[in-house]
């Protein structure tokens, strides 16, 4: 049975919304499975049966994410924000169904982001993804997708030097030799609205362009192009 390591990265964050995650793992169908909290401040949270908390400086949330592989015991990594939480209390047992450890690297799901009132604001699909889609988004949210711990092994860690795409970063980093994704038609999380990015897409893009040069995926050209197509856009959004 593949035992799943949840990680939390957590600063500052209200205990309710970091119980509200910790309640939805707790209560789902499928057992296999450890939390683990990196918390850059007093949480609240004791570590118990299947729960660990790590306590650390805050020195961002890559270096949180690798903290929390680093203690993983288990054969896939799920990473969740605090206030976040998953959908149903069968989601792990339908993500984990049919998976083949020894070589499936990547598995996911899509995700449901809501406003702060909790009303569904966007339902994410990735079905139909394609890894070329990777060149101008990150199309497999970190919210409904488990990596595979022989994933980070073969390709790295988190980069520190990302604040706010350290995911798809590392997607990027195995983009030429892209082992595949199985994809299922089952909504893992709830993704509530804000984040480190919100209120901050000039500096998301930046660090896009920056790291899509970075990871070599395609001429140096093509991505400026991408780059300046997606601030287009989104002033005329």
């Amino acid at each position: 049975m593949k035992r799943i390591s949840v990680v939390v990265a957590t600063y500052k964050d209200k205990l309710i919304n970091l119980n509200k995650t910790i309640e939805s793992v707790i209560y789902q169908t499928y057992k296999n499975w450890e939390i683990i909290i990196v918390d850059g401040a007093d949480c609240g949270i004791k570590t118990a049966d299947n729960i660990k908390v790590i306590k650390t400086p805050p020195r961002g949330i890559s270096d949180a994410f690798n903290k929390g592989v680093e203690v993983a015991r288990g054969n896939y990594m799920y990473f969740i924000g605090a206030g976040d939480y998953l959908w149903r209390v069968d989601v792990l047992e339908k993500m984990m169904k049919g998976v083949d450890k020894e070589k499936d690297m990547l598995v996911c799901g899509r995700i449901n982001r809501v406003s702060e009132d909790g009303k569904i604001i966007r339902y994410t699909s990735t079905l139909n993804f394609k890894k070329w889609q990777l060149l101008y988004k990150m199309g497999l949210p970190h919210q409904a997708l488990f990596t595979n711990k022989k994933f980070f092994e073969k390709y790295g860690m988190f980069d520190l030097n990302c604040k706010y795409s350290m995911d798809y970063e590392l997607l990027l980093r195995a983009y030429k030799t892209w082992p595949g994704v199985m994809m299922k038609d089952v909504v893992v999380a709830v993704w509530a609205e804000g984040g480190i990015g919100k209120n901050r897409i000039n500096q998301v893009l930046d660090e896009y362009r920056r790291i899509r040069i970075k990871n070599k995926i395609t001429n140096e050209n093509v991505i400026n192009l991408i780059f300046w197509l997606s601030r287009l856009w989104l002033k005329m959004k």
